[in-house]
């Protein structure tokens, strides 16, 4: 509940393409009232980077709108919300910057995902700015959430020291 994949209208033709990415009144439309405060933009030089699992806990916990303006990734989400129908379970979908899709990512959840390509580039709006001090992970191979990430044979997965050492599920703050 509360997880969104967006798909927007896009408008092509010979000279390239045109979308919102973000209204507020449509979003409103939907009952989505979310205030974002901060826009952030990530690159990954190599396939096979790995981001996440982050989250940060109360009150600085995030709703994240996220999207790939180039390239593409595996985009996971875990559920930490206690009494949640889907707590504990996660969700993927491929966001490329050819399929337009976003995914609405509500406070509660912990957030991941695998290059899928060279040169990927990732932007997304969150409605609570970065407090280093309310930064959380869960591991992205914890064996209890159980992501099946697409690593390719031979594929490098390159993966930061800090992402490394989170703690698996059970160990992890619920919401």
């Amino acid at each position: 509940p509360g997880l969104y994949v967006v798909e927007p209208k896009v408008f092509q033709d010979e000279r390239g393409f045109f979308m919102e990415s973000y209204n507020r009144a449509v979003f409103q439309a939907y009952g989505l009232n979310i205030d974002f405060q901060q826009d952030n933009h990530a690159r990954s030089e190599r396939r096979g980077v790995l981001r996440g699992l982050h989250f940060q806990i109360p009150p600085f916990s995030q709703t994240k709108l996220v999207r790939a303006t180039r390239g593409a990734v595996h985009d996971v989400v875990a559920d930490l919300r206690v009494g949640s129908p889907t707590y504990g379970k996660h969700f993927s979908v491929v966001l490329s910057a050819d399929n337009f899709k976003m995914l609405l990512v509500p406070q509660g959840f912990a957030h991941g995902y695998q290059c899928l390509e060279d040169g990927t580039e990732l932007q997304y709006k969150v409605d609570s700015l970065y407090a280093p001090s309310h930064d959380r992970g869960l591991a992205w191979n914890d064996p209890e959430i159980g992501v099946e990430w697409p690593i390719e044979e031979g594929m490098e997965l390159i993966i930061s020291e800090k992402d490394q050492k989170w703690g698996g599920f059970k160990d992890t703050f619920r919401f």
